[in-house]
């Protein structure tokens, strides 16, 4: 995996994302309740604060969790809730270590239909269905990953030139569209939830 990734809008960040599979299954990760480029810029602020170049599931899974939350909690904060983030982040390496030998990409590596990707990426702690569809898009979309029947698998994220999601982005103007669709969806939920009163 080294590809270039413009999730961070910042190219040290976006470099750690195209090479390290557990960045980038990180990143999804945090990517809720923040502006997703502070999510995406978390596992490379992960990274420099561990005094590495690289993320490793073995090393994250193993660190003290008072250490770890303390780590994500140094201001800048990873997340607005770096205590419980750091938490699910232990839970995601911990579980990459059990089932993966810590090998993030093997998660997706050798899956022979799109059906038993989304079944993997849902089984990680932290991904839910559409968190397990969108980063099935990414993969499919930017990553080149597409196992037989991976773009149905994603649903709607994985419909070609949509920006409906981070699988959509590749620089200022596709984040631009994909912010714009967000909006849309938040403001026609609001206008449900209104005329439903």
């Amino acid at each position: 995996m080294d590809v270039t990734l413009h999730l961070a809008q910042d190219p040290e960040a976006d470099a750690l994302l195209g090479r390290s599979p557990l960045a980038a299954l990180i990143g999804m990760l945090l990517d809720q309740q923040v502006p997703m480029e502070w999510a995406f810029k978390g596992p490379a602020t992960i990274a420099q604060r561990l005094g590495t170049d690289d993320l490793d599931a073995h090393e994250i899974a193993a660190h003290e969790p008072e250490a770890f939350a303390a780590l994500l909690s140094q201001k800048p904060a990873v997340h607005r809730y770096p205590g419980s983030m750091a938490k699910r982040i232990q839970q995601l390496c911990q579980y990459l270590v059990e089932h993966y030998d810590g090998d993030a990409e093997a998660v997706w590596k050798d899956v022979a239909t799109g059906k038993e990707l989304l079944k993997r990426l849902a089984e990680l702690p932290g991904f839910g269905k559409q968190k397990a569809q969108i980063f099935l898009a990414l993969l499919g979309k930017q990553l080149g990953v597409r196992p037989t029947g991976w773009r149905e698998a994603a649903g709607s994220y994985g419909e070609p030139k949509s920006f409906r999601s981070v699988a959509d982005i590749t620089g200022p103007e596709s984040l631009a569209k994909v912010r714009a669709h967000k909006q849309e969806m938040k403001a026609a939920a609001k206008a449900a939830k209104a005329a439903g009163r």
